[in-house]
Parts: C-alpha cells; structure tokens; sequence
C-alpha cells in the first residue's frame, strides 16, 4: 500500500474567476498505446470542440503509454501543428500510470480524460467539468448507466459492465453508477491529494480513485452521456476483469483494516454545511439518536431476559423492577461511553447516580402501566404484560435518551461535527 504522508489538507472549494489565463483551466489526457490509426482524428475532432464550446483556454495532452508503432511520431506531430497540444511520452503501459504522471505535473486547475475511440459523445464534456470549475464539486465522471444516458454496445460488454458495477456496490458500498467508463474529470487540488493514495497502475485506477474519494466524503458528480461501443477496441475484456476484481479484493481489504489513510481527506473542506455550528442547533444528535438505539435495543432484550427469569421465583412489579435495575446500570454504562463518547473515571459515579434517577422514571412509567393492566384485567397473560411492558418501555426509551442528553451528559462530545468539536472522550466544558 502506499507510503506517502505528506498530501496534507484539501482547500475549501473556490469557483475559479473568469479572469483565469495565466495557465490553460482543463487539461485533457488521451492515454495511448499504439493508437496510430485513431490518435489524429481524435485530437482534431476534440481540438475543434473545445474551440467551439469551451469558454476558457485549454490543453490536450497525449499521454503514449510505450507505444510501439507510429502512436509517438503522430503524437509529436499533433504538438507541433497546434499549440494547444502537447505530447508526453512514458516508457512504461498502465493507463493508470499515464493518467498519475500527467495528472500530477499539469498546471491546469480542472484535469480531465476520455478514451482516444471518443466512444463518448463531446457534448457532455462542458457539463462534466462544469461543476469543477464552479466549485460544486470535486470529481465529475460520465455515466452509461445512469437516467438519461443513450448507449449502443453489444450485449457481452453491456452484461460485464453491470456486473462489475454490481460487485462494486456490494463488495465496496460504492454509491456511484459506472465505474469503467472513459470519461471522467477532477479539480487539481484534489488530484494532488488523492493521487498518492492510489496504488493501481493499469485500468482499475479510476476504479480504485472512485473508491477513496467516496469514502473521504469528496462530492462526485454523474453525467449521464451518450455511448457507442467502438467495435475495434483493444481492451482484453477477461484479462481487464480479472485485474479490475483483484483490485477490488486489495482495496475492500484495506478499507477493511483500516489500511488506508483516509482521515486526511476526511472531511477536507472548512465550507462543509456539516461542520458549521449554529446556534440554537446541538451537535453530535444524529450519531447519538443512532448509538441510544443500538444500546437500547441490547438492553430491551436484556431486561426482557432478566424480566421472565426474576418471573419465574417472585410477581411481576419485583420482577420488573430487577430488570430494570440490573439493565439500567448496564445502560449507562453503555451510553456513556458508546452514545456520548464519555471516556474515564471522572464523574462515573455522578453519572450513574444520574442515571438511577433516569431509571425510577422508567421504573414508575412500566409499574405503573403493570399496575393499570392489573386493574383492568385481573390475572393478565404473560404475553400480555410482556406486550405492555415493550410499549410503556418505547415512551421511557424516549423520555430517557432526552434525559441522557440534557442532563446526564450535556457536556458530552459532538462527534459529527469534528471540524470544531474537541478529541473524543474530552468534555468540551469539563467541570
């Protein structure tokens, strides 16, 4: 895995002024191995687009994966013919390592590339780098996948496109449509970022880019675009597919473990809506509404136990209140640590005396609903206590995670909102 320390911080996303002319804004990168035949007629056609459609000065940049016939010299005679064209050859294959090199030297504040069969149509590639250039976002990809789209291609790559895409969000949770289509963009400074932490050389690297940017929180804008499978393509379908799943393999498995660097693109950008604190709006309750539920439900269970056994040797209120007792302890133990992210010994006691409080209103709420249906029923069924005792438990449930919050544990950290909040486990008002 990758080694590298120094990337450091994403900037806040910025919309680049329209007085930008110092340096070309996109920078297109056509990978090429031997493309002799398509390479002329690709950079003209793409020249003249760009000409025609893009509002700020750009580059094409032919990135010649070790070529072997005449890809170099057609290259070298691009650049010479059109000064918005330039050449540079690498003596190693690997798509990914074309797009690494070119990608890390440019100048060009928006990156981009698309496949040399131009196999996408031109007319999305002003909204694929649209949202760069204002800032919405950080990556843009073009998507056959997705609403919209229009695509022509044979039934085999169509199936093996699905099915990678399939193994992706199952293997990997990724949330993005298409993966594998040559089509895709992203801002400079993220590129400078998240470059080093891509290990793939070869055609999984946008495949493996996708997966750590999603990850980071980085925002990825679909385009869906018009395609036409070129049918003289010169990808090995089986042998690609085999790479791309040993790559999915490596990547789920340090995503895994923990492997991957990933707390430096976490949250990069200071103009994050989630970050900012506003008054009147506590912080950290989605994260705790998540973990009160989760222990709550271990203790419901818990209590529901220890109910039906003090059941079998005394009546229903000691019962109950046993329960309760022995599954309150253990709640805010629970809590304070998983829910609140209240670590060490200072004040446990206060809180789990708090917490006892906390349970005698739980306590007269479930007796009381006991005692009620005693009234009522006489000699109720055990199915039935049971039954109104998970319902009396849901309206203590709410009442208690109120309590915890506002007055168990007020001061507890905020921990979805780590761009102001303080290190876990530390009280932001320690008393």
């Amino acid at each position: 895995m990758p080694t590298d320390t120094s990337p450091g911080t994403l900037p806040s996303r910025d919309h680049l002024p329209v007085t930008w002319r110092c340096v070309p804004v996109l920078d297109v990168v056509i990978p090429v191995h031997n493309e002799e035949k398509d390479l002329g007629p690709c950079v003209l056609r793409l020249r003249d687009h760009l000409a025609r459609t893009f509002p700020y000065p750009f580059r094409i940049t032919i990135a010649d994966n070790a070529s072997t016939d005449r890809t170099p010299r057609v290259a070298a005679e691009l650049a010479a013919s059109a000064r918005e064209v330039r050449h540079v050859r690498l003596d190693q294959k690997g798509r990914g390592r074309a797009l690494r090199a070119v990608w890390s030297a440019s100048d060009a504040p928006v990156l981009a590339y698309m496949d040399v069969d131009l196999s996408t149509d031109l007319n999305a590639l002003l909204p694929l780098v649209a949202p760069l250039i204002s800032g919405h976002s950080d990556l843009a990809i073009g998507s056959r996948l997705a609403g919209g789209s229009r695509v022509v291609r044979g039934p085999k790559r169509e199936l093996i496109s699905r099915a990678y895409n399939l193994i992706l969000r199952g293997s990997l949770h990724a949330r993005f449509s298409d993966a594998q289509c040559g089509f895709k963009a992203i801002r400079g400074d993220v590129a400078r970022v998240l470059l080093p932490l891509v290990e793939d050389t070869g055609w999984f690297f946008d495949t493996e880019m996708l997966v750590l940017a999603e990850r980071a929180g980085l925002r990825i804008h679909e385009v869906p675009v018009d395609w036409i499978d070129d049918p003289d393509s010169t990808v090995h379908l089986v042998r690609t597919a085999a790479d791309d799943l040993k790559g999915v393999w490596r990547v789920g498995r340090a995503l895994a473990v923990g492997a991957l660097p990933l707390d430096r693109l976490a949250r990069p950008f200071g103009d994050d809506p989630r970050d900012r604190r506003l008054t009147g709006v506590p912080g950290g309750l989605t994260r705790q509404l998540v973990g009160f539920c989760a222990v709550g439900a271990l203790s419901t269970v818990c209590y529901l136990l220890l109910y039906s056994g003090f059941r079998t040797f005394t009546g229903s209120q000691a019962a109950n209140a046993l329960a309760l007792l022995v599954s309150a302890v253990a709640n805010t133990a629970a809590n304070r640590r998983l829910t609140f992210g209240v670590r060490g010994r200072a004040r446990a006691v206060r809180h789990q005396a708090q917490g006892l409080v906390v349970f005698a209103i739980g306590l007269a709420l479930t007796s009381g609903s006991l005692a009620a249906l005693g009234a009522a029923s006489g000699e109720p069924a055990h199915s039935t206590e049971l039954a109104v005792l998970v319902a009396a438990n849901l309206a203590a449930t709410v009442l208690r995670f109120l309590l915890l919050r506002a007055w168990v544990f007020p001061d507890a950290p905020a921990h979805d909102t780590p761009a102001h909040g303080t290190p876990s486990g530390e009280p932001r008002n320690a008393r």
